[in-house]
């Protein structure tokens, strides 16, 4: 049995709630990081090796990201231990969230991650009742975050505002990845003129330093899927290549750990902004800015989903939709303001720019602990 008291330190976890039921073999653990800036937060899982440890992790993320981007919630995060594609699946669900009736909505509200879909939520809000869930499909007042795009789109909103600073603005990108993020990352950046010269996908890369067509490879992956990549073989490259692509601007956008010390000196960009996360790992974070290319963070770049879960629950328990180009207008506006001041605090004290956003969130989490009255015991062992 693992000493769950081991997890705690001076920023959380505030709590840690297991639950299970036996009966239908039902276990799961929520945890609530830090509430300083505002109410738990994050995803749901169902995995079969969700652990009380791994949600505890996601759940510190969640406290920084939601800092990072400054908005007012806290981290959190829930897991269930189950097979999502049992045919029992609804009926573990249901089981869980009931046991989670102290804490819902009060301190925690469900969203989505690995393993749980949009009608999962309405599962949830029907067991708990409205505003229990955010993620909730079109026709329950939901935000169709896929059909909008707004993860990439908010990632290339700040590539332009960036690559604005360095003169870059129009010049040649490289996309590792054309899935969900990828693709609407691609989308945005031709719509404001940039040459995408290299994507992927699981069955392959392309490349053509003259730029992509990307709209017509838009529109063969709605039709083939990863596929589309089989469509140009005189313009394909070994897979992974992508990322040394003769381009300006470099955006992983799919895998985490594919730069690493052993390959960062393969990099031709200027500019690296992390649509994947954890794409980079921090020797190869250091080694980057050493070599003086200008990395933005994941958990800065990729904010847009963050955004627009704060979005969704401000609409929880209104009648109107919500108007999608409110959404992006915002995740436009904040991701690029947040990306300036990262940078800006990195230069100032010589850090890398992942240090200066986990300096600037803690810092913000710290301010609103210590307005609280909730006070460290300790120096902080972060």
């Amino acid at each position: 049995m693992s000493d769950y008291f081991n997890l705690l330190d001076e920023w959380g976890p505030e709590k840690i709630v297991v639950v299970s039921d036996p009966d239908i073999g039902m276990q799961g653990v929520l945890v609530i990081d830090n509430t300083a800036r505002g109410i738990g937060k994050g995803g749901t899982r169902m995995t079969p090796t969700v652990d009380v440890p791994e949600i505890a992790r996601l759940a510190r993320v969640m406290t920084w990201k939601w800092a990072a981007v400054d908005l007012f919630y806290g981290g959190a995060k829930a897991g269930i231990r189950f097979d999502p594609s049992s045919v029992d699946k609804e009926r573990v669900l249901r089981s869980f969230v009931r046991k989670l009736r102290n804490e819902v909505p009060e301190e925690y509200v469900f969203g989505l991650d690995m393993g749980l879909t949009e009608y999962d939520a309405a599962i949830i809000n029907d067991e708990l009742g409205r505003g229990s869930a955010v993620g909730t499909p079109y026709e329950l007042g939901g935000i169709p975050y896929d059909q909008l795009g707004i993860t990439g789109h908010g990632v290339a909103e700040v590539v332009d505002e960036i690559a604005g600073q360095q003169d870059l603005q129009g010049s040649s990108v490289a996309v590792q990845g054309f899935g969900a993020v990828g693709h609407s990352v691609a989308k945005r950046l031709h719509e404001l003129g940039y040459r995408v010269t290299a994507v992927s996908s699981v069955k392959g890369a392309l490349a053509n330093p003259d730029g992509l067509d990307i709209p017509a490879l838009l529109q063969e992956r709605a039709e083939l899927g990863d596929d589309f990549v089989y469509n140009h073989p005189k313009l394909a490259i070994e897979p992974g290549q992508e990322l040394f692509a003769q381009a300006d601007i470099l955006v992983p956008a799919a895998l985490q750990n594919v730069i690493t010390e052993h390959n960062v000196g393969d990099i031709k960009a200027k500019l690296l902004v992390e649509a994947a996360n954890l794409p980079t790992n921090e020797a190869a974070q250091t080694a980057l800015r050493a070599n003086g290319v200008t990395v933005v963070p994941d958990f800065i770049a990729n904010a847009g989903g963050v955004v627009s879960a704060a979005f969704a629950m401000e609409s929880r328990f209104s009648p109107f939709r919500v108007d999608p180009a409110m959404i992006l207008e915002t995740v436009s506006t904040k991701l690029r303001a947040n990306a300036v001041t990262t940078l800006e605090e990195a230069q100032r004290h010589g850090h890398t720019t992942h240090e200066a956003a986990r300096r600037l969130a803690q810092q913000r989490v710290r301010a609103a602990m210590d307005l609280r009255g909730r006070r460290a015991l300790q120096p902080s062992a972060l």
